[in-house]
């Protein structure tokens, strides 16, 4: 089997950030918004277009660098363990269904905390604009972000929305990881009903798995992201617990899926470059490490 970088799928991830940014900045606006503060109804495309106001398309890539560094952090790992398990597993021959789903569940918990620090930074970059200037922290890009957390708030602040965010990753990496393997498993062993169309281990293939994999994450790890971003866009220590009380007294259920939406436009794009950059990738490793025989 061969044996890939570990770094490749956080390199893969952020070849897809960088596409997708904007409305992953548009998610994380929607989710910190609260109906107590005026915001009830807000849409995707409300958003939006309040962003580009700003200053313009430029806007939309407020806090990219942050991005970058969570792709390299917890996208890095969280892609990079469920690899190096998955090919134990296959080696040993026990990769079945539920151990996969093992696999990518110890991946993302181990991925959730890596990346914290870059998460915390990613919600605050994002979301600084729309603060009131005296609330608005102005960091200049992640590094200098990651340099005044400490200095302002301690080591501790790197646990800030630790539990939401290790049950996100945990959600994430299943939902989206396994299921883009289960689906393409799936689809490689069995012909599409009524056409009767038989797939084959290419590109179609991957855009297809990668499309129906975007769909579950988005719809299983909503809530859990909404909680993670709101946690991380304020500098006090409610827990979970308290803020998903609060939340659902003032503003109901429905607050549990705010930015289902972008989360969707967004992470199916996503799902679907990351994977297929990664298969990429993979290959064009494959072909690069493998050697060549030589001339006659």
């Amino acid at each position: 089997m061969p044996n890939y970088p570990f770094w490749l799928g956080g390199v893969a991830a952020s070849m897809a950030a960088c596409v997708t940014h904007p409305l992953d900045l548009t998610r994380v606006r929607m989710q910190t918004f609260s109906d107590s503060v005026g915001t009830k109804g807000v849409s995707t495309f409300a958003v939006l277009r309040a962003s580009i106001a700003e200053s313009g398309f430029r806007s939309l890539y407020a806090g990219l660098s942050a991005s970058l560094l969570r792709q390299m952090s917890y996208s890095l790992v969280r892609l990079g363990s469920y690899e190096r398990i998955k090919q134990t597993l296959v080696a040993n021959g026990t990769s079945s269904s539920g151990m996969l789903v093992v696999a990518a569940a110890l991946a993302g918990a181990m991925a959730g905390v890596v990346g914290n620090p870059a998460d915390i930074l990613l919600v605050r970059m994002t979301t600084d604009s729309t603060r009131p200037p005296e609330q608005r922290y102005g960091y200049s890009n992640a590094l200098s972000g990651l340099v005044r957390l400490i200095k302002e708030e301690g080591f501790t602040a790197f646990t800030r929305g630790l539990e939401a965010n290790i049950t996100r990753a945990v959600l994430m990496n299943v939902s989206q990881v396994a299921s883009y393997d289960y689906f393409k498993t799936l689809l490689l062993h069995r012909p599409l009903p009524l056409i009767d169309y038989h797939f084959h281990e290419g590109l179609f293939l991957h855009f297809v798995s990668s499309t129906l994999a975007g769909t579950v994450a988005t719809t299983i790890c909503t809530p859990a992201d909404v909680v993670k971003s709101r946690m991380m866009s304020q500098t006090c220590t409610t827990g979970p617990l308290e803020l998903i009380r609060t939340s659902f007294r003032e503003e109901g259920p429905k607050f549990l899926f705010k930015g289902w939406t972008p989360a969707f436009i967004r992470l199916v794009p996503n799902t679907i470059l990351l994977f297929m950059f990664l298969e990429q990738l993979k290959q064009g490793w494959n072909s690069f490490s493998t050697p060549q025989s030589p001339l006659v």
